[in-house]
C-alpha cells in the first residue's frame, strides 16, 4: 500500500482530485481507528480523521517528491489528535521519553489524562468486558495506543506498521511486546482470555499476521 498511496499523493499534489478521493478511501478506516485509540471518543475520532485529510489536502504542495507518504500521513494525524487533546488538558509529556535530537516535539511519548471522561456515551453502551478493555487501553500512553491500534484494530502486519511509522521492523515488534505487556497489567485478570504477553500474539485483540 505504501507505494500506491504515495503515488496517489503525488497525483493529488498535481491537482488530481480523483486521486485524493482514492487516497481518503484507502486510509479513512486507518485514520479513524488510530484517532479513536488516541482520543477515546468515536465522534471526535471521526472529526479528527476528517480534519487530518483536510490538512493533508491543504498542504499537498509541501509534500516532497521521493518522500514516502505514510509516515507523513501518520505525523499529521498524530499531531492533529495531540492538538485536540492539549486543548482539553488531556496530554502531558512522559518524563522518561525524550525527543530525539533534531526530531519533532511529538516524536516522544505522551500520557493521556482523565481517560474516563473521554466518551461516557460509548462506555455506557458497552458491556462489562468491553468497558474494562477500553478503560485499560485508555490508561496506556499515546505511543502504546497507536501501535496497538495499527496492529490489532486495523490489522496491519509488522512490515506495514514499520513503513507507516518510519521505524525499523524490530522496533515495531519491541514496542508491541511492551505495549501488550502494559495492557495486560492494566487488565490485571479482568480478561482471562488474554494469553501470556510473552507469546507472539494476543488472540483477544484480534491479531492479524
Amino acid at each position: 500500500m505504501g507505494t500506491e498511496v504515495t503515488q496517489l499523493m503525488l497525483a493529488t499534489k498535481q491537482g488530481d482530485l480523483a486521486a485524493f478521493d482514492s487516497l481518503v478511501e484507502k486510509l479513512r478506516r486507518r485514520a479513524f481507528f488510530v484517532a479513536k485509540s488516541l482520543v477515546g471518543s468515536r465522534e471526535d475520532a471521526l472529526d479528527l480523521a476528517q480534519e487530518t485529510f483536510l490538512k493533508i489536502f491543504r498542504a499537498r504542495e509541501t509534500f516532497r517528491d521521493g518522500e514516502p507518504f505514510l509516515p507523513w500521513f501518520h505525523r499529521v494525524l498524530r499531531n492533529t489528535c495531540y492538538s485536540h487533546l492539549r486543548k482539553r488538558g488531556r496530554l502531558r509529556k512522559v518524563s522518561l521519553s525524550a525527543t530525539a535530537p533534531g526530531g519533532d516535539e511529538d516524536d516522544g511519548d505522551w500520557q493521556l489524562e482523565d481517560p474516563r471522561a473521554a466518551d461516557p456515551s460509548d462506555r455506557l453502551q458497552a458491556d462489562e468486558q468491553s468497558s474494562a478493555f477500553d478503560a485499560a487501553l485508555e490508561k496506556l500512553s499515546a505511543r502504546d495506543r497507536e501501535i496497538l491500534s495499527l496492529r490489532h484494530f486495523h490489522g496491519l502486519p509488522y512490515k506495514a506498521i514499520a513503513e507507516s511509522l518510519d521505524i525499523p521492523q524490530g522496533t515495531v515488534m519491541s514496542r508491541l511486546f511492551h505495549a501488550r505487556r502494559r495492557l495486560r497489567e492494566q487488565l490485571a485478570g479482568t480478561l482471562d482470555a488474554m494469553p501470556d504477553p510473552t507469546g507472539t500474539e494476543i488472540q483477544a485483540l484480534g491479531d492479524v499476521s
